[in-house]
């Protein structure tokens, strides 16, 4: 995994909770934290601070995903904000996923292993949108999507039709933004 994931995390927990409870997580999860964002970390990892963050906050790593994921989308906005300006809703920035930014962020990020989407639209308007990453991070990929409607001031119903964590090959997501 690329350490710019390790950096958004590092970032929101250090916004959101301080510094002291970033090196806390660090020591409960067993890790040094140098993480450079080109660098490449096990995936353990990650699942170790997610771990070490869900005991800490009470939470599920689900719920911890989801909430980076959103936490962090602020953050990407003002890195990157031409991929987000040249949209105007939630549902037009993700379909542009794989065709556009997933491109730019393995040119920026050599060896990126990003998830890959598929997209169709059922016949009440939702987006459906399908996950598929040997990593499973759905619940990442789903704070992004709630992170993404913040900006696009959305308010999206996200709902996990079907889910790799439950035994499914892959993970599908309904995107359902009532209309203005």
């Amino acid at each position: 995994m690329k350490g710019i994931i390790f950096n958004l995390i590092e970032e929101v927990v250090v916004e959101h909770h301080g510094p002291d409870r970033w090196e806390h997580l660090l020591d409960a999860a067993g890790l040094e934290g140098v993480y450079t964002s080109l660098g490449n970390y096990d995936d353990t990892e990650l699942q170790r601070l997610v771990r070490a963050a869900g005991e800490a906050l009470a939470q599920p790593d689900a719920a911890v995903l989801r909430w980076v994921g959103r936490s962090a989308m602020p953050l990407l906005v003002r890195r990157w904000p031409a991929f987000f300006t040249a949209h105007q809703t939630t549902v037009s920035f993700l379909r542009s996923l794989n065709g556009v930014i997933h491109p730019e962020v393995r040119k920026l990020f050599s060896g990126a292993n990003c998830p890959h989407f598929a997209f169709s639209t059922r016949a009440d308007g939702a987006l459906l949108l399908g996950y598929a990453s040997a990593r499973r991070l759905c619940d990442l990929a789903h704070g992004f999507i709630e992170g993404a409607a913040d900006y696009y001031q959305e308010a999206p119903v996200l709902e996990h039709l079907s889910c790799m964590h439950h035994g499914d090959a892959k993970c599908l997501m309904s995107v359902q933004v009532p209309r203005r």
